[in-house]
């Protein structure tokens, strides 16, 4: 487990630190979640609000519910947060943490949102990044933020 938990968006406009490991790791499947994630389900890391601190910039916020607020960059548009500002609650995205895979999932919410064929996924052919790169793109360079501070 990493000491010092960290992450941000994609352009690296908005960091933030977690100042405790999350106490859930999940992932939910209702229609809000795939529609806010862009994907199959949103995948979270649920701490306190006092428990993560903004170390560059601030997320843009969107009134998802008359609950729930979703935090995202206003600049790359990476979905950062989720969050029951009434009960302190703050989820961060598990995609934004610079270890996306530091933490393990312990729960599904919503699973009537599961795709029937999901359980697939992990059976598909694949290729790695540096196979899929298009010859002819030499100079095919990544713009996103290194997965630290800086």
């Amino acid at each position: 487990m990493p000491t010092i938990l960290t992450g941000g968006c994609q352009c690296g406009a908005v960091r933030y630190r977690l100042k405790t490991p999350p106490h859930e790791v999940s992932v939910c499947f209702c229609r809000m979640c795939q529609k806010a994630a862009g994907s199959y389900f949103g995948a979270f890391a649920s701490s306190r609000i006092g428990d993560v601190e903004w170390t560059r910039g601030r997320p843009a916020i969107f009134n998802s519910s008359e609950v729930a607020e979703r935090g995202f960059c206003r600049d790359c548009g990476t979905p950062l947060t989720f969050s029951y500002p009434s009960l302190g609650s703050l989820s961060v995205s598990v995609g934004s943490l610079d270890d996306a895979a530091a933490f393990q999932p312990s729960h599904a919410y919503s699973i009537e949102g599961r795709p029937a064929w999901f359980d697939e996924l992990c059976r598909l052919e694949g290729s790695r990044t540096e196979d899929d790169i298009a010859p002819g793109l030499p100079e095919y360079r990544s713009r996103q933020h290194p997965d630290h501070d800086t």
